[in-house]
């Protein structure tokens, strides 16, 4: 049996289609703590975080300004392919792509993995806390050092610093469309937690003046 992700694109059309293979089936465990991929959950976090700490000390080490900048490109590069790929499938059971239809148009789709009931939860709760973490924490370092160059008048350190922005930003957003679902529902999300907030403020205001 193959585990099947729910296949969400810009048609909002869904359908269940199989991504991994036999071997890599986690079926019949429960939903534990440990770190069930030690390997994934390390280059999650090694590629970023080593980008970050060169952006921070290279000008320590290398009076090269392009060798630092190469270097950091090519540790975002590769963080955004293991992130897109590997870390979000295997850690958290989400995962993000593009596809041309016959018609030529292009499709974003959005998976996120369906685990049966004779399955149970197959995603690691450490894993999880990993993943996120990584995840949101590094973008919103990218963004404080996208306003430090740019209030401190370092313009070239401001391309790597947007491709930092850029790339880990992506991530974040992709997953975050796998995690809650596409734009309509984000936007049905929003829709209903502001009405909430309004029925329950109408309601306060109502229950004080019968007060008085």
């Amino acid at each position: 049996m193959n585990v099947c992700f729910s296949y969400q694109d810009s048609n909002d059309d869904t359908e269940d289609v199989s991504l991994f293979d036999a071997e890599e089936e986690t079926t019949n465990r429960p939903k534990k703590s440990r770190i069930r991929h030690p390997v994934a959950s390390f280059f999650h976090l090694f590629f970023r975080v080593s980008a970050i700490i060169v952006y921070l000390l290279c000008e320590l080490f290398s009076s090269s300004f392009i060798a630092c900048m190469v270097t950091i490109i090519l540790l975002l590069s590769c963080d955004f392919w293991a992130v897109k790929n590997v870390t979000g499938r295997l850690m958290v059971g989400l995962r993000w792509w593009n596809h041309i239809d016959e018609d030529g148009k292009s499709h974003w789709v959005f998976e996120s993995r369906k685990a049966s009931p004779q399955e149970g939860k197959t995603v690691s709760e450490a894993e999880s806390r990993i993943f996120w973490l990584g995840l949101v924490a590094c973008p919103v370092l990218w963004v404080v050092f996208a306003f430090s160059a740019l209030f401190s008048f370092r313009v070239k350190w401001l391309a790597v610093v947007i491709m930092g922005v850029v790339l880990q930003g992506a991530n974040l957003y992709g997953y975050i469309r796998c995690k809650v679902g596409s734009r309509k529902n984000l936007t049905s999300m929003a829709t209903t937690y502001l009405g909430r907030q309004f029925l329950r403020q109408t309601t306060g205001d109502t229950q004080t003046s019968s007060g008085e």
